[in-house]
C-alpha cells in the first residue's frame, strides 16, 4: 500500500460549526491562498456571502477534513429553496493529490441529496484550474453566469439525481 493511500484513509470528514477553531483555521488558509493566487488579490467581504449563519444547519453545512485531528481541508454547502451552493472548497498544500477535494465535494453532494436539493451550483476563479478540473470530473458543467460574484469567471451546475 502506498504511503499516500494510507494517509488518505486516516482523513475524517465532519460537519462542524463555521465558527469552530478548525473551520476558522481552514478559512484563514483559504483566504490567504486566494489573495496570493488571484490577480486582483482577495477580500472575502466583496464576494457573495457565506456567513457562519448561512453555513450552519439547517441553512447550510461546513465540512472540515482532519488528519490526526489537524484540519487539512474544508468545503461548505449553502442551502437555497431550489438549489445548493458549494462554497469555500480548500485543501492544504501538504494534503493535495490524495483525492481529498473529491471526498469533500462528494460529502457536500450527499448532504444536498439528503436535503432533496435538485441542483448544485458553484462559481470559481480562472486561477483555480485544479478546482475547475475537479468539478468537471465530478459531473459539473459550465453554464452562463448566474450571479455577480466579482472574483468568478467560471460558473458550474450539476443536477442531482
Amino acid at each position: 500500500m502506498k504511503h499516500s493511500q494510507f494517509r488518505a484513509s486516516g482523513v475524517r470528514l465532519s460537519v462542524v460549526s463555521p465558527d469552530s477553531p478548525a473551520a476558522q483555521y481552514c478559512l484563514e488558509r483559504y483566504f490567504e491562498e486566494l489573495a496570493a493566487r488571484f490577480e486582483s488579490g482577495y477580500d472575502p467581504a466583496l464576494g457573495i456571502s457565506a456567513t457562519p449563519a448561512e453555513l450552519t444547519p439547517p441553512q447550510g453545512y461546513f465540512v472540515v477534513a482532519t488528519l490526526d485531528e489537524e484540519p487539512i481541508g474544508c468545503g461548505a454547502l449553502k442551502c437555497h429553496a431550489a438549489h445548493g451552493e458549494i462554497k469555500r472548497m480548500w485543501v492544504a498544500k501538504s494534503a493535495r493529490g490524495l483525492g481529498l477535494g473529491a471526498r469533500i465535494l462528494l460529502h457536500l453532494e450527499d448532504l444536498a441529496r439528503q436535503r432533496r436539493l435538485p441542483l448544485l451550483r458553484l462559481e470559481t476563479n480562472k486561477a483555480l484550474t485544479e478546482a475547475q478540473a475537479l468539478y468537471r470530473r465530478h459531473g459539473f458543467r459550465e453554464v452562463p453566469a448566474f450571479n455577480d460574484e466579482p472574483y468568478a469567471q467560471h460558473w458550474f451546475e450539476k443536477a442531482l439525481a
